[in-house]
């Protein structure tokens, strides 16, 4: 699926709360409770103006609410006549906000939309298995006592069962890591490689904090001004001390905690406009033209589950007849350091790109030096609803200072086996 973006659909860069590990200093404030915020100091940013819309979304489910977009807008206080809608897409989930965002903005009616994500991996909620969900149920619709009565006896103890949410495709029962390390494995990605990409990506990321980066994308949050996750004393001495998490019993497993994205809780935003839309953003507001995107989707029971992107990269360059060398900045969620590399090793490979992906073009060499200059998932974090729009305003801001024509792509593999791409350019 491609989609070429109006000419004049622009992303500007929004704000976040800092990210921090699962059971951390976030984890006793829900989704809601966590965008509100972030929510409240974009609408501040527009001095009185309000957007068109807004588009929201996360992956962890909860039963409390239906439409998470509506319920955030109206506890940050935002002008009720303001429409906001959820969506889900695993962790492209505010990327393809974004995109949905970019196909309903007309230049016209709708110029603005407020787009984020969020998701706390410490409040996940639990549920009844759907057996004793049924019971409950009926059991309080029995009106009478002696239906009641009846009702109890059919209980079954193998019916007392909750529904604990785990981060796992449905369709093979496989987590994303032991998914993963067979990617690790068939495109022979080596432990030294992924450990040497976390290195990477917490040296940048830290260097980023410490040079200012983040200064203006990041809010402070109950407490916590920065991301808590980046570490300064790592080194891939105590990176390979660290044991397999997700192939503990073959001997060759290479996946582990610190080449691995953490379990993570934070919420992210961007802005969505048209020309006139932007009119309505601080001047200083980085932006850049959203110039096309596409979406990609595998068959994960023959192909690595987060393997969709470099089918996306290819068809998306083809298209806008680029290479490689054309795109001074690659953003690639880091799922997984092994992922990273399993798409680097596509990308390169003129034999994937013809046979698999149906592309004939030269792409010519992949610049592995432009990648995540200042940090990905694996030392931010990733809260899987927020990724999209954290990554996205992360790419913004860098790309902004660059000279106008430079372009970037952002990339984000995704649970099912799909995955979404974005190119940018510098205006």
């Amino acid at each position: 699926m491609a989609q070429s973006a109006k000419s004049d659909i622009w992303l500007a860069a929004g704000l976040r709360t800092p990210f921090a590990k699962v059971d951390g200093p976030l984890s006793n404030v829900d989704a809601i409770a966590m965008s509100v915020p972030v929510v409240k100091h974009m609408i501040e940013r527009l001095g009185g103006a309000k957007p068109d819309f807004a588009v929201w979304g996360n992956v962890v489910p909860n039963l409390t609410w239906s439409n998470i977009a509506r319920e955030i807008l109206m506890d940050a206080g935002v002008d009720a006549t303001v429409p906001a809608y959820s969506t889900v897409m695993a962790c492209s989930t505010s990327m393809m906000g974004v995109f949905e965002a970019a196909g309903m903005i007309d230049g016209e009616v709708r110029n603005l939309a407020l787009v984020g994500g969020v998701d706390s991996l410490s409040q996940v909620q639990l549920g009844l298995g759907m057996s004793l969900s049924n019971w409950v149920r009926q059991f309080q619709t029995a009106r009478s006592l002696g239906q009641k009565l009846t009702h109890a006896i059919d209980l079954k103890l193998s019916d007392v069962r909750l529904y604990i949410p785990a981060v796992s495709n449905r369709t093979t029962g496989m987590s994303m890591g032991e998914h993963t390390e067979i990617t690790a494995k068939e495109w022979h990605i080596s432990r030294e490689a992924q450990d040497q990409v976390a290195l990477e990506s917490h040296q940048h990321a830290v260097a980023a904090w410490d040079r200012g980066f983040f200064d203006d994308l990041v809010i402070p949050f109950d407490g916590v001004r920065r991301d808590t996750i980046p570490r300064k004393d790592t080194s891939l001495e105590k990176l390979a001390r660290l044991p397999p998490s997700f192939d503990r019993k073959s001997g060759k497993g290479t996946l582990t905690a610190g080449n691995s994205s953490p379990l993570t809780d934070g919420a992210s935003s961007i802005w969505v406009a048209s020309q006139k839309g932007l009119e309505k953003l601080p001047a200083n507001t980085a932006r850049v033209k959203l110039v096309d995107w596409e979406i990609a989707s595998v068959d994960f029971r023959t192909e690595g589950l987060l393997m969709a992107p470099p089918y996306a990269i290819p068809r998306l360059l083809a298209r806008q007849s680029l290479t490689y060398a054309d795109v001074q900045l690659w953003e690639i969620h880091e799922a997984f350091a092994a992922q990273v590399l399993a798409h680097i090793k596509a990308l390169d490979s003129p034999a994937f790109i013809r046979d698999k992906v149906g592309v004939t073009a030269d792409f010519g060499q992949f610049p592995r030096n432009r990648v995540n200059p200042n940090g990905g998932s694996i030392a931010l974090g990733h809260p899987f609803g927020a990724t999209g729009a954290r990554i996205l305003s992360q790419a913004v801001k860098e790309l902004a200072a660059m000279p106008k024509g430079s372009r970037a792509i952002v990339s984000i593999c995704a649970d099912g086996g799909q995955g979404t791409v974005a190119l940018l350019e510098a205006a």
